[in-house]
């Protein structure tokens, strides 16, 4: 029996898992193969392409396209509109599909609204991708990074809070209190 909604417009092809509450709204497609965990919300006019791998939590906001070689762990936000690649140099008249290249967004990613992914590089967890940011290389954890091509200009809490990083290496997220440690170029949260 089916425990996820989808709306009547909506297209799920056969061979798919679908998690417990999850909803798929108007005019999405969700292509064979895909596994979509629990709690998801499809928003409208989303394109979810064969084999692509949603974790639990995940929210995809409308008119965003998440192509095969995807995968996004567990509380992922894919902003309007925004998109994955999958081949580095497509042709009209070329078949790469042997060639496409893989992308794993980690959890808790903020992927801002009309952002591209250029496929083959990863996005550390609680990385926050900046409205219309185009990310042409791996991102760090808790990275903050915007622009075209995209660039870091600071590190955010998993809250969705930039940190201010004290000369001792240290920050606490204002809305959590939850404290980070930065050491040659790297966050960590620090355990309570």
């Amino acid at each position: 029996m089916k425990k996820y909604f989808a709306h009547e417009t909506a297209i799920v092809d056969d061979d798919c898992i679908i998690g417990d509450g999850t909803k798929i709204w108007h005019f999405s497609h969700i292509m064979t193969g895909c596994r979509i965990g629990e709690n998801c919300n499809i928003g409208q006019n989303v394109v979810i392409s064969p084999e692509v791998v949603l974790g639990n939590g995940v929210k995809v906001q409308n008119n965003v396209s998440v192509y095969t070689g995807v995968t996004c762990e567990d509380e992922v936000f894919l902003g309007p509109s925004c998109v994955f690649t999958n081949v580095t140099n497509p042709r009209s008249a070329i078949n790469r599909k042997h060639q496409y290249a893989r992308t794993r967004v980690g959890k808790g990613v903020t992927i801002g609204a009309n952002a591209t992914i250029v496929c083959g590089h990863d996005i550390g967890a609680y990385a926050f991708i900046g409205a219309g940011a185009v990310v042409t290389r791996t991102v760090p954890a808790y990275a903050l990074v915007v622009g075209n091509p995209a660039r870091q200009i600071g590190w955010m809490s998993e809250y969705g809070h930039r940190l201010e990083f004290g000369s001792d290496g240290y920050a606490v997220c204002p809305e959590s209190g939850q404290r980070y440690h930065l050491e040659n170029d790297v966050v960590t949260k620090v355990s309570d």
